[in-house]
């Protein structure tokens, strides 16, 4: 049987995935803040979403190719950014950015990737892209963005959306640390993933991209290092931003309309909306509520992210408003279930489940997709 047939969605690949991870590596890739609303109410409300079918239209070829900030990509999705990612399976960041440059979609290299800046030269320019958690020092400011062009980063994505440490209780209660600190419960944890834990004794991750501005090492998983070098920026933080970098330009995290007329007077190419996959706040809308809002009021383009787990998902992205979307958890989720051959089993599915419902609603190509598409009661 083939892998795509016997792990046919996101589902099975979570499962296998989470028997593979020791349970303080699966509370960090799947856990939300407090009793996880966010997360649950991003996905209830993706289902809710009732689209239209169109019969009698003949044959069709789906065109899956989509244009964002004057850049083709074959694929209409790409790989957001998870901290920690070389937690998950060893040199993470590189396979995704691999996958990316083969697939010809973008990576988003988080700032705390456990592969640095300069780890991705092999990654062609266009499918680069670097999340930054805003530091304190200017002077580390001036340095990341440095060592990002010198690197030949395309797109800078700036995360403004962690005022503070968020409580994750999962994580909190298992005890984590970021880097993983060797104590009696993590090795009975790992005596029960043998192949995992020979993986990670001769992987150990941490924040190589930070390495050179601090020694603090085995923090809590929600007060680690990324935690302690970053700001909360305001909108005085993102001009100096715009000064420094000259390339393409994303602000991450947008939730609401509050400050979108302003970030757009920045000089922004684009917004982000995001609710950081339910880890930051459990209480706001859900994420694709989000992006019908912020879409109404900016002619911006628009990535979105938020509880997407199929190409079905995407679909309802695109027809609200999305112009590119990004998916994060499931990139790992299938790194974690079948190594480096995972990115790829979680293309075929998104590719095959796009395919498949775009030609029972009669759309051949993504550009077609608009609110036009929406079946509203």
């Amino acid at each position: 049987m083939k892998l795509i047939d016997k792990y046919p969605s996101l589902n099975e690949i979570k499962t296998r995935a989470q028997s593979r991870l020791p349970r303080f590596v699966w509370e960090y890739l799947d856990s939300a803040t407090g009793s996880e609303i966010s997360k649950y109410l991003d996905r209830n409300s993706l289902d809710n979403i009732q689209l239209k079918t169109e019969v009698l239209i003949g044959q069709m070829e789906i065109n899956l190719e989509t244009k964002f900030m004057n850049q083709n990509f074959k694929l209409p999705f790409g790989i957001g950014p998870v901290g920690m990612s070389g937690l998950i399976y060893p040199k993470a960041e590189r396979i995704l950015g691999q996958h990316a440059a083969e697939y010809n979609f973008p990576y988003t290299l988080p700032t705390l990737g456990t592969n640095s800046i300069e780890d991705l030269n092999h990654i062609p320019t266009e499918n680069k892209w670097f999340q930054l958690y805003c530091p304190k020092d200017l002077n580390v400011l001036e340095d990341l963005l440095a060592r990002a062009l010198q690197e030949k980063f395309d797109t800078l994505v700036v995360t403004i959306d962690i005022p503070a440490a968020s409580v994750r209780e999962r994580q909190l209660k298992i005890g984590l640390s970021l880097p993983p600190k060797v104590t009696p419960s993590l090795i009975l944890q790992l005596i029960t993933r043998p192949i995992w834990a020979l993986r990670f004794l001769f992987n150990q991750p941490n924040f190589k991209t930070l390495d050179s501005y601090s020694e603090t090492q085995n923090i809590s998983s929600v007060n680690h290092l990324g935690y302690q070098m970053r700001t909360n920026p305001d909108l005085n933080y993102l001009k100096i931003i715009r000064r420094l970098w000259p390339n393409k330009l994303i602000v991450k995290g947008i939730t609401n309309d509050s400050e979108v007329k302003n970030i757009e007077a920045i000089g922004v190419d684009a917004l982000w909306v995001s609710n950081h996959g339910g880890r930051q706040f459990q209480s706001g809308v859900s994420s694709i509520d989000s992006l019908k809002n912020v879409r109404s009021i900016t002619n911006l383009p628009i990535i979105f992210d938020g509880g997407l787990e199929s190409g079905l998902d995407i679909i309802k992205s695109y027809a609200y408003g999305a112009d590119f979307v990004m998916l994060s958890r499931p990139w790992h989720y299938g790194l974690a279930a079948f190594g480096k051959k995972g990115p790829t089993h979680i293309i075929s599915i998104l590719e095959r489940d796009l395919i498949a419902n775009m030609s029972q609603m009669g759309v051949t190509s993504i550009s077609q997709l608009n609110s036009q598409n929406l079946w509203l009661s």
